[in-house]
């Protein structure tokens, strides 16, 4: 039996790209920091849907724990021909406002991101690709960032882990590909997170800077993971598909024009 193995899917964009999987029957199985979160949010996906899901907690320092998540995965009889890898360390620290000061920041805060969002994730690549190699079939899907190419401030660690993502997925793709596994990259702007929702006016990226109006939202994200996860793309790897509402195509948001137009205005009228 064909599942999905999804990363940090306990709640928000790995749960809502859970669901989809789920919602096209689908066998899924997620990870979180938190066991009991896991197994409430796979007990809510099973009783939804009707499928089978199961979760566990997984620390990104354990390979023996990533070992042992496939092994009981294996002895349900079912295949992990998906592993979205979603879950990542943020790299801002305890402060989301201030993130990393270049200046200040450890170099084990600093180096706890790229464990997380590049060694950890090629601990269970590796894992799952060692099955995916016996079926000569699977697909990579991982959830990047639209920051490895347009940084932030305060965030080099996870803009540099992403665009680290970006690379490994096509070096997987080239290493992988011969034993019919496709590996490909999601890059995600700005996403309509709670945390995102709960700052209201003071959201400094919004619909107001993208050329089409909006950001993005986890069935964005859903729908690009099943497109890339499936055979819908079976002719897709080492591809990235952007989902950023165009924000990164542009040389700089049109509101820049608005916001100098009204400037000039108010000094003419000084």
């Amino acid at each position: 039996m064909s599942a999905v193995l999804i990363t940090g899917a306990a709640s928000g964009t790995g749960y809502g790209i859970a669901r989809k999987f789920a919602e096209n029957g689908w066998d899924v199985f997620i990870t979180s920091r938190s066991a009991a979160s896991a197994a409430a949010s796979a007990a809510e996906l099973a009783k939804t849907y009707g499928v089978f899901a199961k979760g566990y907690e997984c620390d990104i320092r354990n390979e023996q724990q990533i070992i042992d998540i496939f092994a009981d995965i294996d002895a349900t009889g079912r295949f992990v021909e998906t592993v979205v890898l979603n879950a990542a360390d943020l790299g801002f620290g305890t402060d989301p406002a201030k993130g990393q000061d270049f200046f200040t920041v450890s170099v084990e805060e600093f180096q706890r991101v790229f464990e997380t969002n590049l060694v950890w994730n090629f601990m269970i690549v590796r894992q799952a690709a060692l099955r995916m190699r016996e079926h000569h079939h699977g697909s990579i899907v991982f959830i990047s960032s639209n920051t490895a190419y347009r940084a932030i401030p305060n965030r080099a660690a996870y803009c540099a882990s992403k665009g680290g993502i970006n690379a490994m997925a096509k070096a997987f793709a080239v290493d992988l590909g011969p034993y019919g596994i496709r590996c490909n990259a999601v890059l995600p702007g700005t996403i309509k997170t709670e945390r995102w929702v709960s700052m209201g006016s003071k959201q400094i990226v919004n619909g107001a800077l993208t050329p089409i109006g909006d950001i993005t939202d986890f069935e964005d994200i859903a729908n690009a993971a099943w497109y890339l996860g499936t055979d819908l793309s079976k002719n897709v790897t080492g591809t990235e598909l952007i989902l950023d509402g165009g924000m990164s195509c542009q040389l700089y948001p049109q509101l820049l024009n608005e916001l100098k137009r009204r400037e000039m205005a108010r000094e003419q009228d000084n």
